[in-house]
């Protein structure tokens, strides 16, 4: 696993998302993205990559609408392949099958962008090594230029067989309704440093690496939540190293002002953006926050 995405480090863990068609989705998401069934109902399914960890959760729930236009909400979840090699035969597998996808050289990572059928954004990733990250007074320098495909494609010697284990969920994205208050709410509250800033946007991170979390108010200033019932995140997970610290950071959640309500061994907070979070202790494996 990544140096990043351990303790002592808060990372992301779980993503939930709202879906409108389940059957679809979980084919789309098997056959274009490479996940595996962990566990299905009629309204839910658990997308793993080990056969132990559920990284995204999907549900269809009852009156479930289209994505909402020009509101806060899910940008982009974002899978951290293993290796270059990985992302290699992942980009030719949807040059194959001709799915359409974005690219980009952010500098600290090469990384891939498509949407899934209901438009909640995915981006599939691989860093370059940390020690070749520039940093400048606490910043570290990120771009986006165009991906060198040619180059990448040369990394690839054998056939696409889905996500390789160790894939993770290594950062989130969101759009946000501000910046100055979400900002004080993933830093002030939950203990996250800014590592990066874009215009319109900070990246946040947590041990130096080049960020977990995002924000951004590309879709506007002051931009609504999204109707409850709408597609798109239902909540995403933050993993804390041990009970003590993210107690420390609940206390301090509600200290700005933040509503956290307990829910069994978890915790459940939203920002100001109406992006719900679920604030859980990696044990044995398992999150409490998987449970829904």
């Amino acid at each position: 696993m990544s140096e990043f995405h351990k303790d002592p480090n808060f990372y992301i863990g779980t993503v939930c998302l709202k879906v409108t068609n389940l059957k679809k989705s979980i084919a789309f998401y098997e056959q274009i993205v490479g996940f595996k069934i962990l566990e299905k109902t009629d309204l839910m399914a658990k997308l793993t990559v080990d056969g132990k960890t559920p990284l995204v959760i999907l549900e269809q729930p009852e009156g479930i609408e289209r994505k909402s236009k020009r509101t806060s909400e899910l940008y982009h979840f974002a899978l951290f392949l293993p290796s270059r090699k990985d992302l290699a035969e992942f980009i030719r597998h949807l040059l194959s099958i001709g799915y359409p996808f974005g690219a980009a050289d952010h500098l600290v990572s090469e990384a891939l962008y498509l949407n899934d059928l209901d438009g909640n954004g995915i981006e599939v990733y691989v860093d370059r090594p940390s020690d070749r990250w520039k940093w400048k007074n606490g910043l570290v320098h990120m771009d986006t230029l165009e991906l060198n495909g040619n180059d990448l494609l040369r990394e690839s010697d054998g056939p696409w067989t889905g996500l390789p284990k160790g894939t993770i969920m290594g950062h989130i994205h969101l759009h946000v309704s501000h910046l100055d208050e979400a900002k004080t709410f993933y830093t002030d509250g939950l203990g996250y440093h800014i590592v990066s800033i874009y215009p319109q946007a900070y990246f946040f991170s947590t041990g130096g690496y080049h960020h977990h979390i995002a924000i951004n108010t590309w879709q506007g200033v002051g931009v609504p939540a999204p109707p409850e019932n709408s597609v798109g995140l239902k909540w995403y997970e933050i993993i804390f190293p041990n009970e003590k610290m993210m107690e420390s950071q609940v206390e301090k959640l509600r200290q700005i002002g933040a509503t956290v309500t307990k829910d069994g061994d978890y915790f459940v907070t939203e920002d100001p953006a109406s992006n719900r979070i679920h604030l859980v202790v990696r044990q044995n494996g398992s999150c409490a926050g998987w449970l829904f």
